[in-house]
């Protein structure tokens, strides 16, 4: 039969089979939306699915399974703890050193060394399934961990006997309260003292501009004149912006400000169910370019120094890109702070971003309108349960200490909401599609690049960050087509950025890369660059000055103008919200 033949021969769908087939979706939506809720927004079929894939590669590895079988007694844990785990922070108490502790952490240690054995470098499995099936034995052997149980830690039991039980009772009373408190909603104890605009976010400024997805925040001037150039700041929407703004004393926005530059951020709102329909394209243009068009009729015939942090810095590469197609001049520069444009190495996060993960995530948001707070922080929290999860119960609960409660704290447990679609667009087309990096990614409309991005670009990445790792950041040289200022920074994601002159222990590498120059690996660039002691803060202040006009002018008597007066004081309304 032909080709057209057999399609003539198909059935034609009848009104009520097109109904069940509606209907019989949204069964299906909304099954998996309240699955999702009981398995932390995890899909029970992408993890069968990789489990088995790798145990069928494993069966082909009779090499590899004859090996693990006889694994305890063909290797032995080193008496030192030398390793890959070695410098594990659960067993860096002396007490660990004596019998039988000692023997406890060796056999945990060849646990692990099993599992790594077992999951890795199996030929034939992917390497999105290989990620899953070690993070996933991990996470089990962290719960085992000895350092878990009152029997196996000798921490725990010096606690105990040196405060004669009390250690135990006041840990019981800490997982009543907690309890308590995870019932009502409350707060954790100690947030009220760091509400925004009391100990947090208090650098004066004004907020200059407000619609229904960002207010805009000028900051009040500190010297008689300002740099030409003002600086517009994109926080990610996956935060409160005031990560740039926390106690005086680390507030990069207060140190901007203090070194004559005006200072422009956006605070995002926090989306309800109602903003289930904002997407990407409703980001960039009622947010990063209406406060980019604010900006500039607030300071005329001014270039802009655009700044993006984390997702932000993401969604400030893709508006500098549309506005080069559009030869929109007004950018002066572009700095990204732990920012990714490509995703093809983006770190730990890729464990739970899947193709299987994000259709079961998209039928969970889909149902509640958004991403909650809780559902981000527990994903966040397993990346690196053995700190974020274990030894916190250890050492609250276990110890009975209580936790004390300080600004990068208090800001991290203050997270935002994402929109359902926004969430949706960013996972598909980002990060598992790459569509930006790659080239065909659409931005309201108009095709984007990022090599038509021809403005200096300051780059910051940390040593330690596990969402937006430093060498993932680093491929920034690949893809604009200007100059390329890089750091690489001691810390992890907000620390490395939090990084204020003083603080001691930080240093970094910098190098520029002059638009032509000869590609170096990121290992070759870091063994190449010398380490500075001190904060990036002050190289990204001389080279915010250095890539500007060099111009001073006198600082406006107040933040706004006529067209765009003044509407509330920093820090604004959206950020308090809940």
């Amino acid at each position: 039969m032909k080709a057209e033949a057999f399609e003539a021969a198909r059935p034609v769908p009848s009104v009520a089979a097109e109904a069940a087939g509606r209907l019989g979706e949204q069964i299906d939506q909304t099954w998996q939306g309240w699955l999702a809720r009981y398995t932390f927004g995890i899909t029970p079929a992408g993890l069968a699915e990789t489990w088995i894939a790798w145990l069928l590669h494993l069966g082909l590895c009779p090499g590899r399974v004859a090996e693990l079988a006889l694994f305890p007694w063909l290797h032995a844990c080193p008496s030192d703890g030398a390793g890959g785990r070695a410098r594990d922070s659960r067993f860096r108490s002396p007490l660990w050193q004596d019998w039988p502790f000692h023997g406890y952490v060796n056999a945990f240690r060849l646990a692990e060394a099993y599992w790594d054995r077992a999951t890795l470098g199996v030929p034939g499995v992917t390497p999105a399934h290989e990620r899953v099936v070690n993070f996933v034995a991990h996470q089990w052997l962290n719960a085992l961990s000895p350092s878990n149980f009152f029997l196996t830690n000798p921490d725990i039991q010096a606690a105990a006997r040196e405060s004669g039980g009390k250690s135990l009772i006041t840990g019981a009373l800490l997982v009543f309260e907690d309890w308590q408190r995870q019932m009502s909603g409350r707060l954790p104890p100690g947030m009220d003292d760091y509400a925004p605009g009391k100990a947090v976010a208090v650098t004066p400024g004004k907020v200059v501009f407000r619609n229904d997805l960002m207010e805009l925040i000028q900051y009040s001037p500190q010297t008689p004149s300002v740099q030409k150039e003002p600086i517009l700041i994109l926080p990610a929407w996956i935060m409160k912006y005031y990560i740039l703004d926390l106690s005086p004393h680390n507030s990069l926005v207060r140190w901007l400000v203090a070194q004559g530059h005006t200072v422009f951020i956006v605070s995002w709102k926090n989306p309800t169910s109602a903003d289930r329909d904002k997407g990407m394209d409703d980001y960039l243009r009622d947010g990063a370019l209406a406060a980019l068009d604010a900006v500039t009729a607030i300071v005329p015939q001014a270039r802009v120094h655009l700044c993006g942090y984390c997702l932000g810095g993401t969604l400030a590469m893709i508006l500098a890109a549309w506005l080069a197609r559009q030869k929109d001049g007004r950018l002066q520069s572009l700095s990204l702070f732990a920012a990714q444009g490509d995703f093809t190495e983006a770190g730990e996060m890729t464990v739970f971003v899947t193709d299987s993960e994000v259709a079961y995530l998209k039928n969970m948001m889909r149902a509640q309108g958004y991403l909650d707070t809780r559902q981000m922080a527990g994903a966040f929290q397993m990346l690196r349960s053995a700190d974020s999860i274990w030894s916190h119960l250890v050492r609250d609960y276990w110890q009975g200490q209580k936790p004390v409660m300080f600004d990068l704290l208090a800001w991290n447990a203050d997270a935002t909401r994402m929109p359902y679609r926004m969430h949706s667009e960013y996972l598909e087309k980002l990060f598992l599609d790459n569509a930006f990096a790659d080239g065909h990614y659409s931005a309201m409309g108009q095709p984007v690049a990022p090599e038509n991005i021809t403005v200096p670009v300051f780059s910051v990445g940390t040593e330690s960050d596990h969402v937006a790792p430093w060498t993932s950041v680093y491929k920034i040289h690949l893809m604009v087509s200007g100059e390329v200022t890089f750091v690489l920074t001691n810390g992890g994601h907000n620390a490395g950025i939090v990084s204020e002159p003083g603080h001691p222990g930080r240093y970094y590498r910098l190098a520029d890369r002059p638009h032509g120059s000869p590609y170096l690996s990121a290992e070759d660039w870091r063994q190449a660059t010398v380490r500075n002691a001190g904060s990036w803060w002050t190289a990204w202040d001389k080279w915010l000055k250095t890539h500007g006009s060099g111009e001073n002018v006198p600082a406006p008597a107040e933040p706004g103008n006529a067209a765009h007066p003044p509407l509330d004081n920093a820090p604004g309304a959206y950020v308090r919200q809940r």
